[in-house]
């Protein structure tokens, strides 16, 4: 899903300013729209901008004030990147403040020619002007008690403190009491609170003799409090003006945090109140706790009464970073001993959940280290983790897409410029989610003497699309989406071999046009034709598109019009007619614009009109399904006419009740029954059809029930947890027609007939070593892509590369319903597939796959007289009778599989002499010749060899010679004394005739 790709760029963090010492970089912090980041040495602080990667603004501290205040140790932007709040090592804050000036020039263009312009053109993001930005020292807060760690808001900084153990409340100065807006929230918050880390205030803390060590709020609303003994509790801030009447601090946050569903426990208010007077508690649950062990605690409770110091014990399960996964409803927890573990949100009047152990590859078992950051991308799909000695990227099902722990080659080291590599100390994900920047550890070049430079790197990564539109025509080719590119899967156009082929190129490259993306960067929708052959692009603002038959893009010559509408919902292609749903001056419409025809306001060919933004379209055949921020599914058809094309509205249905949270479907289609396809009309679909869905996570099914009112209600069934890719396939290859393929992070979940099973547990699971692109349905192959990187000697960086993968999937397929008994189903399906040329590999797998399956059952329990897999393999063997391959499957399967498993193979297959005798009555020689190995290993060939010598007079009359070639070597292995050898020669016609050598 995500892969980094091509090279690491390395900034070059030393302000080129006169009368500044170089420092190294202590830390760095992305703003909250992650468009600026800002650097923070020992006594500095500079403002960078992401794209293009440059400083913008510096500001240093004089010498006095780091003696009075400290050194920086961490800076935090304020919500609305107006502010930065330093931490100093003396447990003060200082506010600087961040002023745009919106018509200065931060850099002097030289001046060029118009000749020379042109060689010198902007790249993705790097058309628009760069902004002025200003920094001021606004003033110094002095906290009381050593400070932990800072989390500013909008009205107010909350920051955590040890000696005494508290979290404490400051608002921001203000300056302005007139503003109206304000004026209401801040006359509440003009106190200073003080919340003391106890068993009395914050009472639903396990162990209440801990400090806040970290308190971290994401921009969706999550509030996470890591305290010091390791574990994590999901918090949030109440007000109260009586004890019964409980509301939300923030307006602002009512809905984020409402989807948290916390409610453990509740702490007292931090003063006592009367009346009308407003007063504040934190209410909390732990989302991430351990047991710590029997001797430990006796150890503390031993020390604490004698008065002596504790044991110096470190719980491998100790948290030290967390990330929260709003869109998948899950939280993401580091450890000391560098460990992973996913943990889904608390739910209230249920158990806490149990976490997962995410496994992290290291195949030259190198350590890892503690965890040092943790970040998930914006859509949710991947976290970034870094570790004191290496990096790694996750999917939400815990598929370890790329990770780095030292290089595995011999490198130069005074050479070698990818530190990250080899440890990282923080890191965020670029808007887009097509880089990673990384900040690496301050590198010792010589003893007591620290590089200043060269710490901070940017990934480039290339992602699935369906990342950012998960539509049926996106997961129906592998589709990758780059920073300035899109790559198309063509090996499904190429002969069966180069589909299997992991060296074949098959990769088509598109670039997007330059013009475009320099203004409208980052990418947001990217989709393809049912064909393949049309990809529309929509970045920030616009939208363009592309024919791979002419090889040209499509762009508005009208720059206002472009500029005027943002695609928000996603894009489509119905044939030639492209399908976009857009915002514009705060109105949502859907609009339809032909390939055929220029990019422009005048030629859209239709506009719908809608109420609610959309969150997300589907096609299924003329269908248009429109799912809105509203909670509603509207169902159009597409209607063609003698000049245009148009929407018609069948009808509209409300899924109050059933989805909770709009903005979480991520994936959207609908299964028709049979009946209504062939018989009905297309306007009723709506009300008999069965809506997929993924919410979140999850692979939800809504099936229709009419009530007594002809009311149509849903019954929602859950297939499904973590479902990241999901496929479903409506017509075409027989059985797996309405068939429904998720994947969970480790396998390949399918449901056969989706529109009938009842049973939520998977048909077919198929687990694979590589992250999944595409189903080539009519090629039986399951795409997909992993990462590899590569490093030499006389280069000094790391070069990164996806590579493609394959595997068959419909040996699957067909044992699921050989093991049922359906063999009549599985010939059936089977012969979709039979012109493949690795249709009898297929098969082979399948019986070897049995085979194997049986041994194992009757190697564990040997008791067992009849195990289920006898069925099985006799169901195998039948299917295989119905396929001329069946000969050469067998015996193929035989030669790769012990000896001990042929005595229950032949039984059921029949005499390997009788198989033989088969094959050179058919003529298939070679396939004879693979079971004369098999009766030699048995013992059934007699002294004279005679079925070797029939076999070798056939071969001599086919002028197969290097079938003959092998049959000699074969009787001259098993006697070494050659007489086997001469008595076939003078049995057969291949004696040596003069001036012929014997073959």
């Amino acid at each position: 899903m995500y892969f980094p790709t091509s090279a690491a760029r390395q900034l070059s963090t030393v302000p080129a300013l006169p009368d500044i010492t170089a420092e190294p970089v202590l830390r760095f912090e992305a703003s909250p729209r992650k468009s600026l980041f800002c650097l923070l040495t020992r006594n500095s602080l500079t403002v960078w901008r992401v794209r293009p990667s440059v400083p913008l603004a510096h500001i240093s501290r004089s010498e006095t004030s780091l003696i009075e205040h400290g050194d920086n140790t961490a800076a935090t932007w304020s919500p609305d990147g107006s502010r930065i709040v330093i931490q100093t090592t003396m447990s003060y804050l200082i506010l600087v403040t961040v002023d745009y000036v919106p018509d200065a020039s931060v850099y002097q263009p030289s001046h060029i020619g118009p000749s020379v312009q042109r060689n010198f053109l902007p790249g993705p993001g790097e058309g628009m002007p760069l902004q002025s930005l200003s920094l001021a020292l606004e003033g110094v807060i002095c906290a009381e008690g050593q400070v932990l760690s800072v989390s500013p808001r909008k009205n107010y900084i909350i920051f955590s403190t040890s000696s005494p153990p508290a979290v404490q409340r400051i608002p921001w100065p203000v300056y302005d009491e007139s503003e109206v807006e304000e004026q209401t929230a801040r006359r509440s918050l003009m106190s200073h609170d003080t919340w003391i880390v106890n068993d009395h205030e914050l009472p639903w803390l396990l162990d209440p003799d801990v400090t806040v060590t970290k308190i971290l709020h994401s921009i969706s609303g999550a509030e996470t409090w890591i305290t010091s003994d390791g574990r994590a509790y999901f918090v949030r801030l109440q007000e109260s003006r009586h004890s019964e009447n409980v509301s939300e601090l923030d307006e602002e946050e009512t809905d984020k945090n409402s989807a948290l569903n916390l409610a453990n426990g509740t702490s007292r208010p931090s003063i006592d109140s009367s009346g009308s007077q407003p007063y504040y508690y934190w209410e909390g649950t732990c989302v991430h706790n351990f047991e710590v062990p029997r001797w430990v605690q006796k150890q503390r409770s031993t020390n604490d009464n004698s008065g002596r110091s504790s044991s110096n014990y470190i719980e491998p399960r100790r948290a030290v970073a967390i990330a929260v996964n709003t869109r998948f409803s899950f939280i993401a927890v580091g450890t000391e001993s560098g460990s992973i573990e996913f943990t889904s949100f608390p739910t209230q009047d249920e158990p806490a959940p149990t976490p997962k152990l995410v496994e992290i590859p290291n195949p030259y078992n190198r350590s890892s280290g503690s965890v040092t950051a943790m970040e998930w991308s914006s859509d949710g799909y991947v976290l970034a983790v870094g570790w004191t000695h290496g990096w790694a990227i996750f999917s939400v099902g815990g598929r370890c897409l790329a990770s780095g722990f030292g290089v595995e080659d011999h490198i130069d080291c005074d050479r070698f410029q990818d530190t990250f590599m080899h440890g990282v100390e923080n890191l965020f994900w670029a808007p887009g989610n097509f880089e990673l920047v990384v900040l690496t550890p301050s590198r010792i070049i010589l003893p007591m003497i620290i590089e200043p430079d060269g710490q901070v790197f940017i990934l480039p990564f290339a992602k699935s699309a369906t990342t950012c539109q998960h539509s049926p025509d996106n997961t129906r080719y592998a589709f990758l989406q780059m920073d300035d590119r899109a790559l198309v899967y063509r090996g499904a156009e190429q002969p069966d071999m180069s589909v299997i082929n992991p060296e074949s190129d098959v990769w088509q490259h598109i670039k997007i046009p330059q013009p475009y993306l320099a203004t409208n960067w980052p990418i947001r929708y990217s989709t393809l034709s049912s064909d393949g052959r049309l990809i529309a692009i929509a970045g920030r603002r616009g939208l363009v598109h592309y024919s791979s038959t002419s090889g040209r893009w499509k762009i508005f010559s009208n720059i206002a019009q472009e500029q005027a509408f943002t695609v928000k919902g996603g894009l489509l292609w119905f044939h030639h007619v492209l399908i976009a749903a857009v915002e514009i001056s705060k109105s949502y419409q859907i609009r339809l614009y032909s390939r055929d025809m220029e990019l422009s306001n005048q030629n859209v060919l239709h506009r719908e009109v809608l109420m609610s933004p959309v969150i997300i379209l589907s096609l299924v055949d003329n269908s248009l399904l429109v799912y809105t921020a509203d909670n509603m599914l509207s169902h159009y058809l597409i209607i063609p006419t003698a000049d245009t094309i148009k929407l018609h509205l069948c009808g509209s249905i409300t899924f109050d009740g059933i989805i909770a949270l709009p903005s979480a479907v991520r994936a959207l289609s609908w299964m028709i029954p049979n009946a209504q396809k062939q018989l009905g009309d297309p306007v009723d679909d709506l009300a008999v059809a069965t809506v997929l869905m993924v919410v979140g996570g999850q692979l939800v099914l809504l099936r229709p029930r009419k009530s007594g009112t002809q009311e149509v209600n849903y019954d929602m069934q859950i297939f499904a947890e973590r479902i990241e890719f999901c496929w479903i396939h409506l017509r075409g290859i027989g059985a797996l027609e309405n068939s429904l393929w998720g994947y969970d992070g480790q396998n390949m979940r399918v449901w056969l007939n989706a529109l009938a099973i009842e049973s939520v547990k998977e048909s077919v699971s198929i687990p694979l070593d590589f992250y999944p692109l595409s189903v080539l349905m009519d090629k039986g192959i399951i795409i997909g892509a992993e990462h590899e990187a590569a490093t030499r000697t006389n280069l000094p960086f790391v070069m990164f590369r996806h590579a493609t993968s394959s595997h068959l999937f419909l040996h699957h397929v067909l044992r699921y319903y050989l093991e049922s008994g359906q063999v009549k189903g599985a010939v059936t399906l089977a012969k979709h597939y039979q012109h493949l040329v690795f249709f009898a590999h297929a098969l082979e797998i399948l019986l070897h796959t049995v085979v194997e399956s049986e041994s194992t059952i009757d190697s564990e329990d040997p008791s067992t007289s009849a195990s289920p897999e006898s069925g099985t393999l006799v169901a195998v063997i039948e299917f295989l009778d119905h396929f001329d391959a069946s000969l050469d499957v067998v015996v193929r399967c035989a030669r790769k599989t012990e000896m001990t498993r042929w005595k229950r193979l032949f039984s059921i297959v029949g005499n390997p002499h009788a198989l033989f005798e088969t094959c050179l009555a058919s003529r298939r020689l070679r396939t004879a010749g693979s079971y004369l190995l098999v009766l030699h290993n048995l013992e059934q060939l007699d002294e004279n060899n005679k079925d070797a010598i029939r076999l070798l007079n056939c071969a001599v009359k086919a002028q197969d010679w290097q079938l003959c070639r092998e049959l000699l070597r074969f009787l001259h292995s098993i006697d070494d004394t050659g007489k086997a050898l001469r008595h076939a020669l003078s049995e057969t016609s291949l004696v040596a005739q003069k001036g012929v050598m014997v073959p």
